[in-house]
């Protein structure tokens, strides 16, 4: 089993209860951090599990039994080129350089604040890039692209989270191919 980090931003609780963190630990979510900031639960994860998928799944089920009404997941999936650089552990020039057609082709275009001097990517479409391109893992892009998945998943208030994840992550790493970085 592998172990993955990621965050479950919730709401729906009274933080200042006696049993706030209590709730947590006593429905499988020992191997989180529990805190309250900016009027959200944040529950932070290092999970055991064979794939992301099912360490998702398994912490938002929990997060649910705690009680908690399940927002998103993160890390966030909307990024600027300095996330992007930290995440795939390259400079910042070399992904102003990606992102302007200069080192490399069809880098993805931004999804939110295109007009503006700091406009903001989809993670999992630029990891999906990256891999192709052998910038970063196959497991780093089908990481990102669970987190996508699974926050689709949860907007659209499906009851089947894991039946929905399953499907789109198998759909997904079948159109990624072999490659690695």
């Amino acid at each position: 089993m592998k172990k993955y980090e990621f965050s479950i931003i919730a709401s729906g609780l009274n933080p200042d209860a006696e049993d706030f963190e209590q709730r947590f630990y006593d429905v499988g979510c020992d191997d989180a951090t529990i805190s309250f900031q900016k009027g959200h639960i944040i529950v932070d994860f290092a999970r055991e599990a064979n794939s992301i998928d099912e360490a998702i799944v398994s912490a938002v089920k929990g997060v649910s039994a705690a009680g908690a009404q399940v927002d998103r997941v993160e890390p966030d999936p909307l990024v600027n080129l300095s996330d992007i650089a930290a995440r795939a552990g390259m400079s910042r020039a070399a992904m102003t350089q990606y992102s302007k057609g200069q080192r490399g082709k069809e880098f993805p275009a931004p999804v939110a604040r295109v007009t503006s001097d700091s406009p903001l990517w989809d993670w999992a479409t630029v990891a999906k890039w990256l891999f192709q391109n052998e910038k970063i893992s196959r497991d780093m892009a089908i990481e990102a692209e669970a987190v996508r998945a699974a926050n689709a998943a949860i907007v659209s208030h499906d009851d089947k989270l894991q039946e929905a994840l399953q499907a789109s992550m198998q759909s997904y790493e079948e159109s990624l191919g072999k490659k690695a970085a």
